[in-house]
């Protein structure tokens, strides 16, 4: 069951911010068929106007260039924050940036949030478990991040930003929803963004060998865009008290040779599995305890990983030579 965003008896207006990124995007598509008039907000630091271009002539959508660090104003009635590099290699491309997105731009969110009374939804990450102790992962669990490695820009600017979001709920009443989505993968993911998903599909189209850091048995547990968009308008649009923080995502683990050996057997080819070391902080397993998510929104994710897979594939299959 596909579900409708809640709407207002005006025509409401939403604010997505990273509105041409992978899950932004898709996000403005579910508002706008639902009738919402949309602004998608990107400074395309790892966004893409292609991603949005079918909507740029769609009465209700509106597409600005601008980089959450700096405020922005506009009168909305939902705001979903989406504006933070998510892949280890552009939010490593420059640490500090990536920070103030997360501490800055949330707080002026906040703020909007606090001014026109809107809803703001935050997108937090899995990453805020760090290299967990606790398996599956809870949102009770505090996490083990180290905070002075070359991941931490982004986990602890995502665990301060979840602090900044409290803090004004409880000071401020911010009307707050906050999630924490795990591996996500599907149609609009960049070619180079190095999760990987995309890695391997990009290597194995190209005829390249797959590269796996470590001997692939760390864990993950991969979600499709579809399920995890629906999660999200879900608890967007929830009544009720409850204002997270919620896991979002897929709880079947599979190891990351299974995928490659997946991947391989999708599209076939002559590519190879080689091996390189493990990156510094690399998560040993990661997999949502979904139990939450399952009671309060009767979700759950539906995709399996084989039948995902083959949608994302046929994605960058009809892309250009130059994008893959």
């Amino acid at each position: 069951m596909t579900t409708t965003p809640l709407r207002r008896e005006r025509t409401p207006r939403v604010l997505i911010t990273g509105g041409a990124g992978f899950l932004g995007s898709h996000l403005c598509e579910r508002y706008l068929a639902a009738g919402w008039e949309v602004i998608g907000l990107d400074n395309f630091h790892t966004g893409s106007k292609d991603n949005v271009r079918s909507l740029l002539s769609h009465p209700r959508f509106e597409l600005v260039r601008h980089d959450i660090v700096e405020p922005y104003l506009a009168e909305v009635d939902l705001i979903l924050n989406f504006a933070c590099p998510a892949s280890p290699v552009h939010y490593q491309h420059n640490p500090i940036k990536t920070m103030k997105t997360s501490v800055l731009g949330t707080m002026n969110l906040l703020g909007l949030a606090k001014r026109t009374g809107a809803r703001l939804l935050q997108a937090s990450t899995s990453e805020v478990y760090g290299d967990p102790e606790q398996h599956p992962q809870t949102e009770a669990y505090w996490g083990r991040v180290n905070p002075i490695g070359i991941r931490s820009c982004y986990d602890e600017g995502k665990r301060a930003a979840e602090t900044l979001c409290f803090d004004y709920h409880r000071s401020h009443q911010v009307d707050l929803r906050l999630i924490r989505i795990f591996n996500t993968y599907g149609p609009r993911m960049a070619a180079d963004d190095g999760r990987v998903v995309s890695n391997f599909i990009v290597q194995a189209l190209r005829g390249n060998d797959l590269t796996i850091y470590g001997q692939g048995q760390q864990t993950r547990s991969f979600c499709f865009v579809d399920d995890l968009i629906e999660g999200i308008i879900q608890f967007a649009a929830k009544s009720g008290d409850e204002v997270g923080p919620l896991n979002l995502g897929n709880d079947t683990e599979f190891t990351v040779l299974e995928l490659a050996n997946e991947v391989l057997r999708q599209i076939g080819g002559k590519s190879k599995i080689v091996y390189r070391p493990l990156p510094s902080d690399d998560p040993r397993c990661r997999r949502p305890d979904l139990t939450k998510a399952k009671a309060l929104l009767d979700w759950t994710p539906r995709v399996q990983l084989a039948d995902g897979l083959a949608k994302t594939i046929a994605y960058f299959r009809s892309v250009t030579p130059a994008k893959v």
